[in-house]
């Protein structure tokens, strides 16, 4: 008896310690890196040759870190790619690579350096997180042996892994991440299947994942729906193409749509277009960069809900397609025309007036658009448009090292501007505007509840708190007028219609390429960057 009231006496006090050591907020870092790139070679470098370049670029991340810890930030995320950049072959990656262990194996590295081997960039990143009592989210390489008699096993005999790694405040390793979703990333293999990678904190649950990852339904929305993560941590190396798929844009658009914290921290190389980090609520962007105009790094900091759900600003479920089923398509517009956004063919209709109600539909998507302008710019056309298919149907010639392609099924509605008062340049890159909307209401008869709101202004800026979704799935601006605006897009993802098909390829692990989707969404050939 006494010994029962001891244990429940025990549980209490555990859970009361437990109750005052959550924290309801806590302060992010992420972290722009503009990488120091290795020399272009066909040969690999020595060992020692690749990490002095991983430790020139971990000086850079260290100054961020510890400047995070100063500024009180409990967790900081570092890009993708952001120890030795991203143009190798399977030979010239593996001086970087280290051995990562699982997790489970209790391990801080900086206590520990050679319990795994030759671990010296792990053992750096966890005396960073333990000397300044801060968790450390990183990307680095992982390399695992296997057999060579196996099939599978590439030839050199090892797997070979695009990892994420995260160190807690005591500098014990807490996460690993193999990324799933390569793109052209031939220096990397394909984990066996997607990894649903979460850890407890004080102040919050966390899921990880990196880049390309954020496309597809495993891991990223599984992390969300399923392991029902507070906070997402997504290093990425992301290249921006108009008119949707910019980083700050999307992400904080996937962030609003899933309803989840984003932390996202993107690589800098303004010749490859790579910018756009930020720290993203359910609600709203708390803050964000996008910098073309300069070569520097950037950390960025924001106080975030732990638990998001638990908030007064959490975001209601939205029911995408209510208001667009439940009303009657406005009248046809009489000058509605064909044009592409990346070889995907939309239907678009001009908004010739400066008010006004339009609906434009493809196959089973409606689009309808109520609007006001302030004023008219006489040289700015803007349309209305809506796509529903299958992204990259047109573009299989473009793709032969890969084995395998992944047809996207996108359904979007958006009012963008036109790169002139030419229609032919509907959909096609422009980075500024003059016309103001008073009102706008946006929304859609989507046939998937993956939907997520983008608004981008002039100059590559978001909106934040100038736009909500309502209920009823109108995507709609609030608190008056806009600033000028680029485009007012719902961006649909319908996962299960995604479209597999095999072609020719040669691979070091066939089972591994049966599962590489070769398409970013918007990015052609000419731009193509590993993300």
């Amino acid at each position: 008896m006494i010994t029962s009231s001891l244990q429940t006496s025990v549980a209490v006090f555990a859970l009361v310690i437990l109750h005052v050591s959550t924290l309801d907020t806590f302060k992010a870092a992420v972290y722009e890196h503009a990488v120091i790139l290795p020399n272009d070679t066909e040969t690999p470098v020595s060992p020692d040759e690749a990490l002095f370049l991983m430790n020139k670029n971990i000086d850079i991340l260290e100054k961020a870190i510890k400047q995070a810890a100063e500024q009180g930030a409990q967790i900081i995320v570092t890009p993708e790619d952001a120890l030795y950049g991203w143009k190798f072959t399977r030979e010239t990656i593996f001086p970087y690579l280290e051995n990562i262990p699982d997790p489970q194996v209790n391990w801080i590295p900086c206590q520990e350096p050679h319990r795994f081997g030759h671990t010296p960039v792990q053992a750096r990143l966890s005396c960073l997180a333990k000397n300044n009592s801060i968790y450390v989210v990183a990307n680095m390489g992982d390399k695992k042996p296997c057999n060579s008699h196996n099939t599978t096993c590439p030839s050199n005999g090892h797997y070979q892994y695009n990892t994420n790694v995260v160190y807690d405040a005591k500098g014990k390793l807490v996460a690993r991440y193999h990324k799933y979703h390569l793109y052209r990333e031939i220096q990397f293999d394909v984990p066996e299947k997607p990894e649903l990678v979460t850890f407890n904190t004080t102040f919050g649950k966390f899921g990880i994942f990196t880049c390309f990852d954020i496309l597809f339904h495993d891991p990223a929305v599984t992390l969300v729906k399923d392991s029902h993560v507070d906070t997402i941590l997504f290093p990425t190396a992301w290249m921006n193409v108009l008119p949707f798929m910019t980083a700050i844009e999307f992400h904080s658009a996937w962030a609003m749509g899933m309803r989840v914290n984003l932390l996202a921290a993107n690589t800098h190389n303004v010749s490859l277009k790579m910018t756009g980090s930020g720290i993203y609520a359910p609600h709203s962007p708390k803050v964000y960069h996008h910098d073309m105009e300069t070569e520097s790094g950037k950390i960025l900091f924001a106080e975030v809900d732990s638990h998001p759900r638990n908030s007064s600003t959490y975001p209601p479920a939205m029911n995408w397609s209510a208001y667009a089923t439940s009303i009657t398509p406005f009248p046809g517009p009489k000058n509605s025309f064909r044009g592409f956004i990346s070889r995907d063919e939309f239907n678009f209709t001009k908004l010739s007036e400066s008010a006004g109600n339009l609906t434009v539909c493809q196959k089973e998507l409606c689009c309808h658009l109520s609007y006001r302008m302030l004023a008219k710019e006489g040289d700015e056309v803007y349309v209305l448009g809506a796509f529903a298919g299958l992204h990259g149907r047109r573009r299989r010639e473009y793709w032969q090292v890969i084995s395998t392609q992944v047809k996207t099924s996108v359904w979007v509605c958006t009012m963008l501007k036109c790169r002139s008062t030419d229609v032919t340049t509907c959909g096609q890159p422009v980075e500024t505007a003059l016309t103001r909307f008073e009102m706008f209401s946006l929304s859609g008869t989507f046939g998937t509840e993956y939907v997520f709101p983008e608004v981008l202004l002039t100059k590559i800026k978001l909106a934040p708190e100038k736009f909500e979704v309502l209920e009823d799935g109108r995507l709609v601006n609030k608190n008056g007028l806009s600033e000028p605006v680029l485009t007012v897009s719902l961006f649909g993802r319908w996962y299960t219609k995604d479209a597999h098909s095999i072609s020719g390829g040669t691979s070091n692990s066939a089972t591994a390429y049966l599962m590489i989707p070769t398409l970013l969404m918007i990015i052609t050939l000419r731009d193509a960057v590993m993300v």
